[in-house]
């Protein structure tokens, strides 16, 4: 029986859910499937990713083929990965410590990049913030200085008007 791991859309229209599944590669894409590893969020910002990565690396093993857009996400997890790395320990090619080795530190360089993307982002949202507060500043203080300048020919009108009543009631004297 040919296995893949595949998605299987859920949710409602223009909001999609997918659940990462294996599944026999002649059932229809939302039937029955054998196991579900985890499930993938493509509306946030990075996408939500949750998978069971020991159930996804045995489904590899087992020779289990991934659909193009979850072999994107198990790559993005790091499950090829460490497929790769136990198929070269299964060769002789490495040691299981030096595969380990190997991913934990493509974990961590993965984990910073992940983290430098994040702080570019919220750097970007803060900058765009301080734009719009200072542009809106702007806006407000020549609003303010309009009414100043009102207030003023207003005041001067008055004392002028006044000014005026006066010298009429003292010429009438």
């Amino acid at each position: 029986m040919p296995v893949r791991i595949r998605l299987t859309r859920q949710g409602r229209k223009r909001i999609p859910f997918y659940h990462i599944v294996v599944a026999d590669s002649r059932a229809p894409r939302d039937g029955k499937y054998i196991e579900r590893l985890g499930s993938y969020y493509p509306k946030t910002n990075p996408a939500t990713i949750e998978l069971n990565f020991d159930r996804a690396l045995y489904w590899l093993q087992t020779g289990a083929q991934p659909s193009d857009t979850c072999r994107a996400i198990l790559s993005e997890k790091g499950v090829l990965y460490k497929n790769h790395l136990l198929r070269g320990v299964k060769k002789g090619a490495l040691t299981s410590e030096e595969a380990e080795t190997k991913f934990t530190s493509w974990l961590k360089e993965k984990e910073n990049k992940l983290q430098q993307i994040k702080q570019n982002q919220q750097k970007k949202k803060e900058s765009l913030k301080n734009q719009q507060l200072e542009q809106e500043r702007k806006i407000r203080d020549a609003k303010a200085a309009e009414i100043a300048k009102k207030k003023e020919v207003s005041a001067s009108e008055e004392a002028s008007e006044t000014a005026d009543a006066e010298n009429e009631e003292n010429q009438e004297k």
